[in-house]
């Protein structure tokens, strides 16, 4: 017997700063949904349906710094986070707009353009475009 998985439910990020992040993610199509104080996590969802944790508890002397991206020696753990958008291009003015800068791209990987963004907590955040 094995274990089924069927789809990504959703995924958590930690963050710093509750306000900013919320505020960072809204630009990308996000809303509050549901928060969870004794957790201390906020939840995010697009029209889409896909859904992002806001966990509160980054500690703060980290601010700024990403030790997972940023700092050597390169521990192990998740690395980013990859969201699917329809056209680059559309996607690249829709960032400019809101005053979000690109940190890489956009490249080709594995046959299909991707672009890079920081989050206020340095949290990378991939747009790959799809098929």
């Amino acid at each position: 017997m094995s274990v089924t998985i069927t789809a990504v439910d959703h995924i958590g990020i930690r963050v710093l700063d509750e306000a900013r992040s919320v505020s960072f993610y809204a630009k990308l199509g996000f809303e509050v949904v549901a928060r969870h104080e004794p957790s201390k996590v906020t939840i995010l969802r697009n029209a889409a349906g896909v859904e992002i944790n806001l966990i509160l508890n980054a500690d703060p002397s980290l601010d700024g710094k990403n030790v997972l991206m940023d700092a050597p020696p390169k521990a192990a753990g998740y690395t980013h986070v990859a969201l699917r958008v329809g056209s680059i291009e559309e996607t690249i003015a829709a960032l400019g707009a809101v005053g979000i800068a690109l940190s890489d791209g956009p490249v080709l990987l594995g046959g299909a353009r991707s672009m890079f963004v920081r989050d206020p907590d340095r949290n990378v955040v991939e747009l790959r475009e799809g098929a």
